[in-house]
């Protein structure tokens, strides 16, 4: 509930916001140089929301670099982008002070990309051990981006979001999102190729993001945690992921970029096995030079090490 209380706090103080001249400032230059002002919550959607949008629009992406998008909180001057924004660009469920946001001044220009595609729910690809229960209380995984078919249909529906409310580039925008269709397809198909003969096809990750990949292309993942990294494992899930990991002959523990490595780290000390990053693309780190694409391709490239594929 800190969060509810936080925003709701932050919303009470718009006015004062606006008085300075804050909460419009930027709004008011994309507006000046023409351009249609797009919120996203964190970075695939900032990604998506410019393949699609191109030239015609400018995009703010409300998470920080380098910064876990789940512990996302708003700034006055934050929320202020969201009620000016044209097109508000977030997924349900992922952000809480996201979501009081869109909820108290986001309107009809809000776009939940999970109402475009269904979403798994939290462990659907998770090995659960007899005598578990799932460790995500049966929510959804919100992690839909790295399913690259799925990203696709969303750039679909941005790109109906950006022709609502910018008709003249209506084109464009759909022009824009079939070609992101295509760049997509082909990276969904490198991931079939590349994943399709493996001597493992386990996935032993520090935080279970990478249900979709999983469900895409046959893998099985074994998380130590849930769907939020910042959940600490019980000891039994603990011990259980190192018997699969043992069992599997599993020789690499995942950790990821924005999250600490050290559960990654116990678990393959107490198996043997060594740790590589596994990128679920939530943010990118401060100065990267890389994108989603360029993400993805690194990730399949460390999967198939890490499997011993051919």
């Amino acid at each position: 509930m800190r969060r509810r209380r936080t925003v709701s706090a932050v919303i009470a103080g718009l006015a004062a916001v606006a008085a300075t001249g804050l909460a419009a400032c930027t709004t008011g230059s994309a507006a000046a140089a023409g351009k249609v002002d797009v919120v996203a919550a964190f970075y695939p959607l900032q990604f998506v929301s410019q393949q699609v949008g191109g030239d015609h629009v400018a995009v703010t992406n409300l998470a920080k670099p380098g910064a876990e998008p789940h512990d996302l909180e708003l700034s006055a001057r934050q929320v202020g982008r969201v009620s000016d924004a044209k097109v508000i660009v977030y997924l349900k469920g992922f952000q809480p002070a996201m979501d009081d946001a869109v909820d108290q001044v986001g309107g009809d220009r809000a776009f939940d990309v999970s109402s475009a595609v269904p979403l798994l729910s939290a462990g659907a690809s998770d090995h659960v051990h007899e005598g578990e229960t799932d460790h995500d209380g049966g929510s959804t995984d919100p992690h839909v981006w790295l399913d690259p078919t799925r990203l696709a249909t969303i750039g679909q529906q941005v790109a109906t979001r950006l022709a609502a409310a910018d008709p003249e580039h209506a084109a464009d925008y759909t022009a824009n999102a079939d070609r992101l269709r295509t760049e997509l397809t082909g990276l969904d198909q490198q991931y079939a190729a590349g994943l399709q003969n493996c001597q493992r096809r386990e996935l032993v990750t520090g935080h279970a993001a990478f249900g979709y990949l999983a469900d895409r292309y046959h893998l099985e993942q074994v998380g130590l945690t849930g769907v939020t990294p910042d959940t600490e494992p019980a000891p039994q899930r603990l011990a259980a992921v190192a018997q699969e990991a043992r069992t599997h002959g599993a020789t690499t523990i995942f950790f990821e970029t924005l999250v600490s490595p050290k559960v990654a780290d116990t678990i393959a000390q107490e198996v043997g096995a060594k740790t590589a990053v596994l990128d679920p693309i939530e943010g990118l780190q401060p100065g990267s030079t890389g994108d989603y694409f360029s993400i993805m391709r690194d990730n399949l490239t460390t999967i198939r090490t890490a499997l011993d594929c051919t």
